[in-house]
């Protein structure tokens, strides 16, 4: 096997053709690109507790509670975040079908531009339990639009289907109780009218159970009542984006020195080969 130093000695000439064409071509492809920049929103889980009506009105103290979710509270939304219903709901939100410039008679134009809208979107999970919405956009302003808007639309559907769950419950509240009401009017109704002192006494008892009932679902309602109307969020944005200063992509200092770089090398294994060649036909 050649030595690198004389290899180098002999192929200098089409090494440094191959790097020194590399880096022009590199360069003027990096200046040409169109730039993209970075819109990037921050939010924390919320406390878990907050949509759970059983936590909220416990008898414990509340400060044995954390002022947040846990990272792992993130893994649904993250979940919702694969889902093209919140890149349609954003694409017809900006009207970002105009933006990219489909044509409005198109019947699939609002599809296609969320398709768009998740091909440059990243949601992820950052290792301190953070979600971040990143998108990239050639409009700095709609970069960070775009980002707002996808979590403002994570946020809301979780919202919405903490708040349904609770809406729910209201409702078989209500009806259950609403029932419990007509036993008990059924109940005094028959005491007016027994003479027996066994069944008025059993009657009695089983009024005085039911009245506890009753108690119990009003105070259940109230607490249900307060839930939904309260809307716990799902998540708490503490960084709304805004727009860029400077362009995220692409980063041309890093990419042609990547470039140069590996041009390099990857003449100098060029010229290993084909020097092994020679050197086997001189053989």
């Amino acid at each position: 096997m050649p030595d690198i130093f004389d290899l180098f000695l002999r192929w200098w000439k089409q090494i440094l053709s191959l790097v020194l064409g590399t880096l022009v071509v590199t360069t003027i492809i990096v200046f040409t690109m169109p730039k993209k920049y970075l819109g990037v929103t921050t939010a924390l889980p919320a406390p878990t507790y907050a949509s759970d009506k059983t936590a909220v009105f416990s008898q414990n103290l509340q400060v044995l509670y954390p002022g947040i979710g846990t990272a792992d509270d993130l893994d649904m939304i993250l979940g919702t975040a694969h889902l093209d219903t919140v890149y349609y709901a954003v694409a017809s939100q900006l009207n970002l079908a105009d933006y990219y410039g489909i044509n409005k008679k198109d019947t699939a134009s609002i599809q296609k531009a969320a398709s768009i809208l998740k091909g440059k979107t990243r949601v992820i999970k950052s290792d301190y339990g953070e979600l971040k919405v990143k998108v990239w956009d050639g409009n700095r302003n709609r970069a960070a639009d775009m980002a707002n808007a996808i979590i403002e639309k994570l946020q809301q559907i979780h919202q919405d289907v903490q708040t349904a769950n609770n809406v729910i419950m209201l409702s078989k509240i209500k009806d259950d109780y609403e029932e419990k009401k007509v036993d008990y009017q059924k109940l005094l109704d028959s005491l007016q009218h027994v003479n027996n002192t066994a069944i008025s006494d059993l009657l009695n008892v089983q009024r005085s159970s039911l009245l506890q009932q009753m108690q119990e679902y009003e105070k259940l309602l109230s607490q249900y009542k307060l839930m939904v109307d309260a809307k716990p969020k799902a998540l708490i944005i503490i960084e709304r984006a805004t727009p860029a200063l400077k362009a995220d992509k692409p980063k041309p200092i890093q990419t042609i020195i990547a470039a140069t770089i590996l041009s390099f090398f990857f003449a100098l294994l060029a010229a290993l080969v084909l020097e092994r060649r020679r050197m086997m036909k001189s053989d």
